[in-house]
Order: structure tokens, then sequence, then C-alpha cells
């Protein structure tokens, strides 16, 4: 990350609005983590932060806006996996990764792995057999798109237990649930705020959430890693992004200003309810779990072909 003139950005930052652009459309986690978060951090700043959502492409449009934006530290992306995937499976991005710098994670909306309800099994293991049954004919199983997050679950699970899964790709999460909801596919993994409610009315049946500890706002649900299958881990976050440039006294400012808001009770109140969970941290640990997640990802993204 670039450094900058720290004295001058620490004395006069923010000068006016900021823009955090969501690159996906409104309503969904990324949007309503950006809007609560945004407010909080707005107060704290004295400067309005400007929701802007620019979906398209698989969060490519968002993206590309904030990677060539001005490094003044008053625009931002917040997104979530696409970051670190969309380089792996698509080729000539209007960006390069390395334009974009990491400020700070806010939350994460644990996925959770769901069936139809006529599907046989209550957990992992029961899934896991009923699928192997099934033998070459396989599971179908929907995902939002090659490389989103649901794409990975499948992979995750294919690679631990060598079941076989035909991936349904939809334009979006809440069209593949559903097409889970309408028995047009037996399975998928989705964010907790999109599944929970559903869950809650009988409509699908949860199985594991793949986070790395139990959803709070539903605790009975057990993890992939409790069930034994630690491998079958991954969460859709949401993180702030900055132009390459941005002078690092902004960040860090942006950093700090950020992880207050989100441990606030008016943010962690009203997020926590919908199955988010709050996951404020450095810089430092934001830029580590990046690393780590494009490593990890990127090994996974080598076998992931849309057809599997």
């Amino acid at each position: 990350m670039c450094g900058g003139s720290g004295g001058r950005a620490r004395a006069e930052w923010p000068e006016h609005a900021i823009r955090w652009i969501v690159p996906f459309g409104p309503g969904g986690a990324n949007d309503l983590i950006a809007r609560l978060t945004g407010e909080a951090v707005s107060k704290r700043l004295r400067q309005p932060v400007v929701i802007e959502n620019r979906p398209g492409a698989g969060a490519v449009v968002g993206t590309a806006v904030v990677a060539k934006a001005a490094a003044d530290g008053h625009t931002f992306l917040i997104s979530s996996s696409p970051v670190i995937t969309n380089s792996l499976f698509l080729k000539n991005l209007p960006y390069a990764d390395s334009e974009l710098v990491p400020v700070g994670m806010i939350a994460v909306a644990p996925s959770v792995i769901v069936l139809h309800p006529g599907i046989p099994g209550a957990n992992m293991a029961e899934f896991v057999a009923w699928a192997k049954a099934k033998g070459d004919k396989g599971v179908n199983w929907a995902t939002a798109g090659s490389g989103t997050t649901p794409h990975f679950v499948a992979e995750m699970i294919r690679q631990a237990t060598a079941v076989s899964l035909n991936i349904v790709p939809y334009r979006s999460g809440n069209d593949g649930v559903n097409a889970v909801l309408a028995n047009s596919v037996a399975a998928t993994s989705e964010a907790s705020i999109i599944v929970l409610p559903q869950i809650a009315a009988g409509l699908l049946k949860p199985i594991a959430t793949t986070y790395e500890k139990r959803i709070s706002a539903y605790p009975s649900l057990a993890t992939t890693a409790e069930q034994g299958f630690p491998t079958v881990r991954i969460g859709h976050w949401a993180g702030l992004f900055a132009p390459r440039g941005t002078p690092q006294a902004i960040i860090e400012r942006m950093n700090v200003e950020l992880q207050t808001a989100v441990r606030s009770a008016e943010v962690h109140e009203k997020l926590t309810p919908t199955g988010i969970e709050i996951a404020p941290g450095s810089v430092s640990d934001f830029v580590a779990f990046i690393s780590s997640e494009r490593q990890r990802l990127g090994a996974l993204a080598a076998n992931m072909g849309e057809g599997r």
C-alpha cells in the first residue's frame, strides 16, 4: 500500500462527502452492511457517506469505478469475494487487483447450506450419504454464477467427500435460492440474511453453516467443521477498499472509524438479528485475510469448471 502526505491528510480529510460504491444492487447483504455502517461512519467523520449501487458483470462494473477513481480518500469500494475471485475466472478485466488496497473488514453474512425440504438428510453426513447414493447421476446444486460463494462451497464439498454435484448457474443468489424453493435443484448455499427467513418459514432445510462459528441469530445450526468437514469453510464477507495511492494516513483513519462504527451498539444491534456477524479488524488483519483467501481460493479455482 502506498504512503502519502500523512500530516496533511490527517488535518484536512475528509474535505467533502465520501462515496462508498457497492458493486451489487440494493437490498442484498453488502448493501445493508454499507448503509448501516456508512451512516455510523458519517456521524464520526462529520461528512456524508453516500452509498452508490453500481451493479453489473458480477461486481466488475462497480469495482472498476473505484479502481480508476482519484486516490484522494473520497471514494471507496464495499466489496466481497468477487474482488478476489473475478481475476481467477475472468479475462480482460478493466482493472488489476493491485489497483485496490484493503482498508478493513466490516462483517460476514455466514453461508448456509440449504436443501429443499423434500430432500433426505438433516445434516452434512446424511446429505453426503444421500448424494453418494446417487452415483454418477449426481445432485443438482444452484450457484449465483461461476466463481461465486455457492460455487466455491460446491467445490469444497466435492473435494472433501468426492460426491458428484452438478453445478446449475443462476443470475443471482436469490435466483438460486428460488430454484431450491421450487425444487428445480436440490441444494445450494447462500448468505444467512437471504435464507434465514425461508428457513424460519419451513420452506428451506438448513444442514450447516460454512462459517467458522455458529450464527448468533440461529445458534442451533452446527458448522461444517463441527460436523467433520473443516475444509468446507467460507463466508459472504464485506470489506472496504480504496484506490491504490490513497494516502496511508487516510486508510488508517478510515479503518479506525470503521472499526468503531461496526463495534457500536447501533450497528451491532441492527446487523446481528439479520444473521450477519460483525467482523472488524485492523488494516493489517484485512491485508492478511485477502492474501490468504486469494491463495486458498486460487487453489480451488484451478479445479472449478462450470459444469462440475
